[in-house]
């Protein structure tokens, strides 16, 4: 428990739970310089963390190598580092301080402003609990690097492709971000250049183009196992949503797809019922990246 007299911070925790919340405004309440400085440099710590389980989130983890047991020494392994970088300090801390003992208004990300006209306590409390619920929390990943990169680097295909399809081009995205993992799983030749394959089409026997082949992870009654397939190579990233757009809209079996274009859910969950992908939890998986990262 922090006290007045405590200069004492959290960083033995491993998880920034709702104990350790409770924690920061007892320290904001006491009001003293010592007391405002940990509780400043714990939200930073929150702050962090958030950041991290946002940018976790937009990522897919859904390898052949993870399971519940490593997300979950990375979540721990998250919250620690947010503790390490909170020592060192990101600037948010010092600027809260610096804000709250000239008596001024500091605003945080997703419109947390804290109202002026309260002693610097208050107002800090009112911080920790306001970026409790703030977007930073929700997992909006709009504003992260990787994210912006990807829709920069591929906007332009994609739009390209819903004026063919009809789809909306973050949809698109949102799909070709899970398949490839924002670009950073994407299947490689063997010489480790890119086959600009963004939707993990495979190669079946009517395909007459480049081929590359891969490891991947298919699910069968449930269970993933690791396969070595065929899949389709292109010259090009502009191919690769040309070829995805032309197969969309080519094959029967989407036809449900295209007539649900307009909502993200029954989109992906289409997608799913059509068998484009065997994972169990594609639908929700793709749903999550085009509402919470892409929105």
């Amino acid at each position: 428990m922090i006290r007045q007299s405590s200069t004492a911070d959290l960083s033995s925790q491993f998880a920034l739970d709702t104990k350790g919340m409770g924690e920061l405004r007892q320290s904001a309440r006491a009001g003293s310089p010592d007391a405002l400085k940990t509780a400043a440099t714990q939200f930073e710590a929150m702050f962090v963390n958030m950041m991290l389980k946002s940018m976790r989130e937009a990522t897919p983890q859904d390898g052949p190598l993870d399971s519940q047991q490593t997300k979950m020494f990375t979540t721990m392994l998250d919250q620690q580092t947010s503790q390490n970088i909170a020592k060192k300090g990101v600037g948010l801390a010092d600027m809260l301080i610096r804000q709250l003992s000239q008596g001024g208004t500091p605003a945080f990300p997703g419109g947390a402003e804290l109202q002026s006209g309260v002693d610097s306590s208050a107002r800090l409390q009112k911080s920790i609990e306001a970026v409790g619920g703030s977007a930073v929390a929700s997992g909006k990943g709009a504003a992260l690097p990787h994210v912006r990169a990807f829709q920069d680097k591929l906007g332009a295909h994609a739009d390209e492709a819903s004026r063919a399809t009809g789809i909306p081009a973050k949809f698109m995205l949102g799909q070709a971000a899970l398949e490839s993992g924002w670009g950073r799983r994407e299947i490689k030749q063997r010489d480790g250049s890119t086959s600009h394959n963004l939707f993990g089409i495979k190669a079946g026997p009517d395909w007459k183009g480049k081929v590359v082949t891969a490891t991947t992870t298919e699910y069968v009654n449930g269970k993933a196992q690791t396969r070595v397939e065929r899949f389709r190579a292109y010259d090009s990233y502009a191919d690769s949503f040309k070829d995805y757009a032309k197969l969309i809209t080519g094959n029967p079996r989407y036809e449900k797809v295209l007539a649900s274009a307009g909502d993200a859910s029954k989109f992906a969950q289409g997608l799913q019922r059509a068998g484009y992908a065997t994972d169990p939890n594609y639908a929700a998986k793709l749903t999550s990246i085009i509402k919470r990262t892409l929105a």
